[in-house]
C-alpha cells in the first residue's frame, strides 16, 4: 500500500519521509487536491492533503470512487473540508488539532514590525543605494494596546510577546484565558477592543459566525492610524472592505498572510500569468500593506510536529485507533 501526499512544499518532503518512515511507502506530489487532480488518488486507500486542498464534496466523491477511505489533513483548519460528506461516504478525516503556536504568534509580530517600521520600503531602497530616512518613521510599541482577537494557544502566545514589549493587553473571546489574564489582559467587547487598540491581531477559526468578523463596520471602528494583522484566515476579513479602508488613508500598516480568496493562488507560482484577482491586485498596490502567502505555520519546528502527528493519525488509522484528531471517525 502506498500513501498519496497531495501538496508536499520542497522543504516539507524529508521531513514527511522522515515522520513516515515506519509507515507503508509516501509518495508527496507538489500539485495540490482539486477535482481536477483527485483522480491521481485512485487506488490509494490513504491520502494526506495539505491546508488548501478543495475536500469539498466534489472531490470526496471522486476520492471515495478511486477507494480513498482516510484523508489525513496536514494542518489544524479544516474549514475547507464537507465532514457531512465525509460521513455518508464512510470516508475517515484526521487533521492536526495542535501545534507550535509560537510559529504563528511570531510571524504575526513579524508582519506587525515589518509594516510599523517599513521593512520592505526601506530594503528596497538601500537595494538601489536610497539611504534616506523620508517616510520610514515607525512608532514605539511600547506603551501602546494590543488587541487580541482570539486568545487561544496562539493568542496567548501573541498576549505574551505584547506583554514583553511593555503594551496594554486587550481581549475578546467567548471564553477567558487565565494565562492572558495573569497578563494583565482585560476582556472586553469586540467594538471596544477595535477602537481602543493600536494593534489588532486576530486568532480566531474561521466558521460561519466569524465569516467578515472584520467587516465594514469593524474596519470603520478602528482607530485611523491602527496595525491590522491577519495570520489566522482570509475570510475573518471582508478583503473589498479593507481596500475601500485603505484606499481612504486609513490604518498605519495592514499585515496579512492569509486571504479570503487564496485557494488556487498561495503557495503557487503565478508571477508569469495574468493577474486574475483584482482584488488582491490592488491590495499589494498600497505601501503600508504587506502580504505573505501563509507561510506564519512554516516554521521546521512546526513543521515536524505538523507532519509527526499527522503520521500518527495515520498510524491510528490503520490500527483501528481513534485520537482527538478524527473529525470523521472509521465507519
Amino acid at each position: 500500500m502506498e500513501i498519496l501526499a497531495f501538496g508536499v512544499q520542497a522543504d516539507e518532503k524529508p521531513l514527511i519521509e522522515q515522520a513516515f518512515r515506519d509507515l507503508p511507502p509516501v509518495r508527496c506530489l507538489d500539485v495540490f487536491l482539486t477535482s481536477d487532480t483527485a483522480p491521481i488518488a485512485a487506488g490509494h486507500e490513504i491520502v494526506s492533503t495539505s491546508v488548501n486542498a478543495d475536500l469539498g464534496a466534489g472531490v470526496l466523491e471522486i476520492l471515495a470512487a478511486g477507494g480513498t477511505r482516510m484523508v489525513a489533513q496536514r494542518s489544524t483548519g479544516f474549514n475547507n473540508i464537507d465532514l457531512t460528506t465525509a460521513e455518508r461516504l464512510g470516508i475517515t478525516i484526521a487533521r492536526v488539532s495542535y501545534y507550535s503556536p509560537h510559529s504563528v504568534a511570531e510571524f504575526a509580530w513579524t508582519l506587525a514590525m515589518a509594516v510599523n517600521r517599513r521593512i520592505v520600503r526601506a530594503s528596497t531602497r538601500t537595494r538601489d543605494f536610497d539611504f534616506r530616512l523620508d517616510g520610514l518613521m515607525g512608532r514605539d510599541m511600547h506603551g501602546r494596546t494590543a488587541g487580541v482577537l482570539g486568545t487561544g494557544r496562539i493568542g496567548e502566545a501573541f498576549a505574551r510577546i505584547a506583554h514583553g514589549f511593555g503594551m496594554r493587553l486587550l481581549g475578546w473571546d467567548i471564553a477567558e484565558n487565565p494565562a492572558c489574564m495573569e497578563l494583565g489582559m482585560r476582556y472586553v467587547p469586540k467594538e471596544e477592543l477595535l477602537a481602543e487598540s493600536d494593534l489588532v491581531s486576530l486568532h480566531v477559526p474561521l466558521m460561519p459566525e466569524t465569516r467578515h468578523l472584520i467587516d465594514a463596520a469593524a474596519l470603520r471602528a478602528m482607530q485611523d492610524d491602527a496595525i491590522l494583522v491577519n495570520s489566522s484566515r482570509g475570510g475573518l476579513i471582508d478583503t473589498a472592505a479593507l481596500v475601500t479602508e485603505v484606499r481612504e488613508g486609513r490604518f498605519t500598516g495592514v499585515g496579512l498572510d492569509v486571504y479570503e480568496a487564496e485557494a488556487g493562488l498561495f503557495f503557487l507560482d503565478k508571477s508569469l500569468e495574468p493577474v486574475a484577482d483584482d482584488t488582491l491586485a490592488r491590495l499589494v498596490t498600497f505601501p503600508n500593506v504587506l502580504v505573505t502567502s501563509h507561510q506564519a505555520y512554516y516554521t521546521e519546528d512546526a513543521v515536524r510536529q505538523i507532519v509527526g502527528t499527522t503520521a500518527r493519525n495515520v498510524a491510528d488509522y490503520r490500527a483501528g485507533r481513534r485520537s482527538e484528531n478524527v473529525l470523521v471517525p472509521r465507519s
